[in-house]
C-alpha cells in the first residue's frame, strides 16, 4: 500500500536546494513529512532533474520508490540507484545527488 493513499491529509511542502549548492538544472523538491518527532523524521520526497552539492550531518534510509538518480561521494564512487532501491546515508558523507529522471523516495531520518 503506498503511504500517500494513506495519509491523504498530509499537505506537502515546496522547495528546492540552495543556489550555492546546484550545479546543474533546476531541481525541486516536494516532500510529504510524515512523522517528525524526537528528531525522527519519516515521509516520502520527490525531486525533478538536476545536480547539487549534498552534506549528511544524519542518518537516512533512503527507498526508491521510481526514478533515476546519481550519487557520487566526494573523492570516491558513483552509485546508480533506481526504482525498488535502498541505502543509508551516514553523517559525513559529502559530494553530490543528481536526479537523471524525476525520483520519488520514502525515507527515515535520524538525528
Amino acid at each position: 500500500m503506498h503511504m500517500l493513499s494513506v495519509t491523504p491529509s498530509v499537505e506537502p511542502e515546496h522547495d528546492a536546494p540552495a543556489a550555492d549548492r546546484v550545479i546543474s538544472g533546476d531541481p525541486r523538491f516536494t516532500t510529504w513529512n510524515l512523522e517528525d518527532r524526537d528528531g525522527l523524521f519519516c515521509g516520502i520526497w520527490r525531486a525533478t532533474p538536476g545536480k547539487w552539492r549534498i552534506r549528511y550531518d544524519e542518518w537516512e534510509y533512503c527507498h526508491i520508490l521510481s526514478g533515476i538518480s546519481v550519487l557520487t561521494e566526494d573523492g570516491g564512487s558513483s552509485r546508480t540507484c533506481r526504482t525498488g532501491d535502498s541505502f543509508i546515508l551516514r553523517p559525513g558523507f559529502s559530494g553530490t545527488w543528481e536526479v537523471i529522471e524525476t525520483t520519488t523516495k520514502e525515507y527515515v531520518i535520524r538525528l
